[in-house]
């Protein structure tokens, strides 16, 4: 597939691949899911919401205080 005729090369933030080229990225996926869940977890610390996780085969819920302030593994950087 040819990228979309609208796509300029200086627009860094539009993505010029086709959809199947981006959807067989499975790095830069498991980059944005990982971001979006340290995102929304610092947004339940923040707004004093707690988070429920599986754990021990049923639902636990963890305190916002407990939600760590600083993740301790860093996210890949992407290419």
């Amino acid at each position: 597939m040819a990228a979309p005729p609208d796509c300029r090369a200086m627009t860094p933030a539009l993505d010029c691949r086709s959809p199947a080229e981006r959807v067989d990225d499975l790095d830069r996926i498991q980059f944005e899911i990982s971001e979006a869940v340290r995102e929304a977890l610092a947004a339940h610390r923040r707004a004093g919401n707690p988070v429920a996780v599986w754990r021990n085969n049923r639902v636990e819920w963890i305190p916002p205080n407990e939600i760590p302030e600083d993740f301790a593994t860093e996210l890949p950087e992407l290419k």
